[in-house]
């Protein structure tokens, strides 16, 4: 095991009742807490309290730390987690929880905890972080985290600020010594121009400030271009459906990309914010969907599921109309997570959009963060500015993102 300098220092820290680390993604945090991990758990033998590991989810937690612990230890030593919420880990009963809402750990109300390994804390519900402060009651009690920086007035950076016994380290991107200088380079491009360039590059505590997609405000020529043909013509598409209401649109988004996923097109859209019956906006849909070229294979529609008696309405005008598609319910995960998605494809000069995306060009252009939404980062959503476009086109491609970052 070779660690670097700030990976050695925490290692050889002496005790503190919270030992932290926060900063870039891929700096190195997390893979010293593979060789951690025993070291407490070996440690906590004939001791009183409870031995917890939590995540942001368990899924995340079994992917983050279980997973690669079983590759390095092997799953006699190491098991996954069951459906019991607990894992034997080097010999020990581990607890292994979620930590996204408070329901998650009430079964911890009333034990003590001798060790706690966090991952992901800036992603955790404040009301659980309140609660395992308060089971961490014995002299030795320790917790280890780790966490990727957020806005400067998160819960979790005003507790790392505060007087507690804390042992913290800020790690950047280029504090990891191991890193291929290929992925680096990568990272750094992927990130650069938004928050996160700061976050996960620099490793820094930075409010998310005034427009969203900065290097297509800055430049939207750059990015509009008409419809491929050729080699990289579009082969596949994607259709995602906002429904409006409240002053906002109706709003229509196809995405496509060619054979091999290597650029992302917002190819046309449809946007109505007036007042409609179920009836007309089924007959926009019809229309909006014969009108593509048939050259495009559509491989799924995603509606906000909001909606259900809309979505019935429009899959019984598909059944109606003969039209080969159903629409599905919109994954819908965190905003924020699209929003990365789209500044990650634009770094990269992976996305594009057509001239006739007028109103997604527009609302691309202007999207802000919310600044009256202190220690959260919030996109502007008050109707002011044309969300509802952006929404489609997130429902549109949100199934499929995982195959353009691979």
């Amino acid at each position: 095991m070779q660690l670097s300098a700030k990976q050695a220092e925490f290692w050889n820290a002496p005790f503190h009742r919270w030992c932290v680390k926060s900063g870039a993604t891929r700096s190195g945090k997390t893979w010293l807490d593979y060789y951690l991990i025993p070291k407490r758990i070996r440690a906590c033998a004939g001791r009183e309290g409870l031995i917890l590991l939590m995540g942001n989810t368990k899924g995340t937690l079994q992917r983050n730390i279980i997973e690669p612990m079983q590759a390095l230890y092997g799953a006699e030593l190491v098991s996954s987690i069951r459906s019991d919420n607990t894992a034997r880990l080097f010999g020990a009963h581990v607890h292994c929880l979620g930590a996204d809402t408070k329901k998650h750990v009430d079964r911890l109300r009333g034990a003590s905890i001798q060790y706690c390994y966090g991952d992901e804390v800036a992603t955790w519900s404040e009301d659980v972080f309140a609660m395992l402060k308060s089971r961490l009651d014995r002299p030795y009690s320790r917790f280890d985290g780790t966490c990727n920086p957020a806005h400067p007035g998160h819960w979790f950076k005003r507790f790392l600020d505060s007087d507690a016994d804390i042992f913290q380290q800020t790690y950047a991107l280029d504090d990891n010594p191991h890193l291929d200088p290929s992925v680096r380079a990568a990272l750094k491009r992927e990130y650069a121009g938004t928050v996160d360039f700061d976050r996960y590059v620099l490793g820094r505590w930075v409010a998310a400030e005034g427009v969203i997609y900065r290097q297509f405000a800055d430049a939207p020529e750059r990015f509009i271009a008409p419809e491929p043909q050729g080699d990289d013509r579009i082969r596949y598409v994607w259709v995602g459906i906002d429904f409006g209401g409240n002053g906002s649109a109706h709003a229509f988004s196809v995405l496509g990309t060619d054979a091999g996923f290597h650029r992302l097109w917002l190819l046309d859209e449809y946007y109505r914010q007036e007042v409609i019956s179920p009836a007309q906006l089924e007959a926009d849909f019809v229309d909006f969907m014969r009108g593509m070229p048939s050259r495009w294979r559509v491989m799924g529609v995603y509606a906000d599921s909001a909606e259900q008696v809309l979505i019935r309405g429009l899959n019984a005008a598909c059944v109606d109309h003969r039209l080969p598609v159903e629409v599905a319910n919109a994954r819908k995960g965190r905003i924020n997570d699209r929003i990365r998605f789209f500044c990650r494809m634009m770094s990269t000069d992976r996305f594009r959009v057509t001239p006739r995306c007028a109103h997604t060009i527009e609302a691309l252009r202007t999207a802000v963060w919310d600044d009256r939404r202190p220690g959260r980062d919030v996109r502007l959503d008050d109707g002011s500015r044309n969300v509802d476009s952006l929404d489609a086109m997130e429902y549109a491609v949100e199934r499929a993102m995982g195959e353009f970052l691979t």
